[in-house]
């Protein structure tokens, strides 16, 4: 083969008059593999993942008949006070273990409608100084924290990068209602090790929330990073262990003739049929004291017998109510910077109410 000879090149050409134009700044960012070198997973903690994605995988197939109760804070915004209700969920986690699989919920990401506080991760300091890599150390922080306590945690995964640093700490996770729809983050969901939850969407719709599960099951090429930092093509095998989640849309969506809706949709695109009711958001109508309310229902209808509910979430902190974050004012402690939430001690007969509705449940079939 003769040798060929390649024009030279062009020169490098200035094209700042078209390219970053609405960039501010761009600053280096930790990579995850640093990160879990800094905070690494003890033994204890990866057996604690394991067992519990074991766990809930279970349920999901069906031979585990307890009920998946993600319950804690709309969102993280501090680390002592998400441990002191870590210590307090864990002491009902192994009252009620017989009937319930308790998992923490521990959001540090919030999708806004418009704009606002982005959550733990890219404002630790709820200040708008956007410190991101101490938000990533925080929040592999805590996660260890409260695994260190023996209780598993779930999360949304509202970014795509973020996983990277924390996920491999995470027993259960959430796709947003914004986001179900996102072909990226069904892509992600394929590749994530844990079980994975899709809400529906915000007008209520399922039908999104099925078509991501079948999505997510499938095998998928994308683009990503690496735990090293480096931009790579990622290939997934798929992930059998998804769900839909009920959150309400235009109206609440927890009935039993919504649960019975959905489990059409579900059987007719060849799904298990099956959900997890989320007693806040729409379905609570944005009212906190409500899912009290929502969630008597929903263990109503467990206790008649109806083995699809599989789970539910609850948004709870060590108070009940929200606040305003206001530069300058010290906020109020144990109460939720985002959405509201019932308090601690208000959340303590919902999960006794729910694990004496398992129990109804199986006596139901043991009788039958």
């Amino acid at each position: 083969m003769p040798h060929r000879i390649h024009p030279a090149s062009p020169p490098t050409r200035d094209t700042t008059r078209i390219d970053d134009l609405r960039i501010e700044a761009v600053r280096p960012l930790i990579t995850p593999a640093l990160l879990q070198e800094w905070l690494p997973t003890p033994a204890a903690a990866q057996t604690l993942v394991e067992q519990s994605r074991a766990a809930i995988s279970r349920v999901l197939q069906g031979a585990d008949d307890r009920l998946v109760v993600v319950v804690g804070p709309c969102s993280i915004h501090d680390h002592d006070q998400a441990m002191d209700y870590a210590r307090l969920l864990k002491e009902q986690a192994d009252a009620l273990q017989d009937d319930l699989l308790v998992v923490m919920r521990v959001y540090f990401e919030k999708p806004r409608t418009t704009v606002g506080w982005k959550g733990y991760i890219n404002d630790p300091h709820l200040d708008g100084s956007f410190a991101i890599n101490e938000g990533l150390e925080l929040a592999r922080a805590l996660l260890l924290d409260v695994l260190a306590l023996g209780l598993p945690v779930g999360t949304e995964f509202l970014d795509l990068l973020s996983p990277q640093f924390i996920s491999d700490l995470v027993s259960w996770g959430a796709i947003g209602a914004r986001t179900t729809e996102s072909q990226s983050h069904r892509q992600l969901a394929s590749g994530l090790s844990c079980p994975v939850g899709f809400k529906n969407g915000t007008d209520g719709g399922v039908k999104v929330a099925s078509d991501a599960i079948q999505a997510a099951q499938a095998a998928h090429a994308f683009m990503g990073m690496t735990k090293m930092g480096q931009a790579a093509i990622f290939e997934t095998r798929g992930n059998q262990d998804c769900h839909v989640i009920l959150r309400g849309g235009k109206q609440p969506n927890y009935s039993a003739a919504d649960v019975d809706a959905t489990c059409v949709q579900l059987r007719a695109a060849g799904l298990r049929e099956q959900v997890m009711v989320d007693v806040s958001h729409a379905n609570s109508s944005k009212q906190h004291r409500r899912q009290i309310d929502v969630a008597a229902e929903v263990a109503a209808q467990v206790a008649g017998g109806d083995a699809r509910i599989m789970g539910v979430m609850i948004e709870s902190h060590l108070q009940e109510g929200r606040q305003d974050i206001v530069p300058g004012q010290p906020l109020t402690r144990g109460v939720s910077v985002t959405d509201a939430c019932i308090s601690f001690e208000q959340t303590v007969p919902v999960l006794q109410t729910l694990a004496a509705a398992v129990q109804a449940r199986r006596r139901g079939i043991a009788d039958a």
